[in-house]
């Protein structure tokens, strides 16, 4: 009872914060469905399902391997320790450049869920849901991109654009959004967290440095990591993905 307790106040103690970030997890959800329309009206294949069986089968491997990965997290050097780093988004990539981008947001989503339900929240799920918005906004641009032009060098491209969202997007929402809100609920100022910064890196002296200084090269290291990843392992799955195991098999012997 009392943990509950402790999470409703978390939650009324940040409560704009909360409601900021809800509405930004319903928009990813409302461009990806207006995408994947798009996108099946251009290949004239209207009676497609949304949620194949295929597609939930990909959608669930990758939620749970993204899950995983989320538990091995490490800090990097540039950045406070708090700001941990792990692999999580790459498999909601592959499944969105599998299944298409709301296949990758519901890994994201999945993810999260499985966060909460095995290991709970210690941030009134600010933390959780601003973890769902970052790596949306990796994951969301980038396939979005690859599912209306399928090409490798059109993967090549959206892996780009989604390292600078995540980057971009990354840097503001913790300016604007994760900072202020983290404040509020370990009952710090934020200059404590830029204190942390420049304990590391002394050109850090406010909040638009720390996040220009650590916020951003660190979701640019995991926007770029992400991708190579991504960029090297799909080609060799994809056709395992897609269900043509022949083509897969043909592509290995010729190797």
């Amino acid at each position: 009872m009392n943990e509950k307790q402790s999470i409703l106040d978390t939650i009324a103690q940040s409560w704009q914060y909360f409601a900021a970030l809800i509405i930004l997890v319903a928009f990813a959800f409302v461009i990806t469905l207006a995408v994947e329309k798009v996108a099946v009206r251009k290949e004239g294949k209207m009676d497609q399902k949304l949620l194949s069986v295929r597609k939930m089968a990909i959608i669930g491997v990758f939620s749970a391997v993204s899950f995983v990965l989320m538990l091995l997290e490490f800090p990097l050097p540039f950045a406070p320790s708090f700001y941990k780093f792990d692999f999580s988004d790459m498999p909601a990539l592959v499944g969105g450049f599998a299944a298409g981008p709301f296949a990758g947001v519901m890994v994201e989503f999945i993810k999260i869920l499985l966060k909460l339900v095995i290991k709970g929240t210690s941030s009134g799920f600010v933390g959780e849901i601003a973890n769902f918005v970052v790596g949306t906004s990796f994951v969301l641009p980038a396939t979005i991109i690859y599912r209306l032009h399928k090409s490798r060098k059109v993967a090549l491209i959206s892996c780009i654009v989604g390292t600078a969202f995540i980057t971009l997007v990354g840097s503001l929402l913790n300016a604007f959004f994760l900072l202020p809100a983290y404040a509020v609920i370990y009952g710090c100022d934020i200059s404590s967290f830029v204190e942390m910064g420049a304990a590391i890196n002394p050109a850090i002296s406010n909040v638009t440095t720390f996040c220009l200084l650590a916020v951003a090269p660190f979701n640019l290291v995991k926007g770029i990591v992400d991708s190579v990843i991504t960029f090297v392992l799909y080609k060799n799955i994809s056709p395992i993905l897609k269900g043509n195991s022949n083509a897969a098999k043909a592509g290995a012997a010729s190797k």
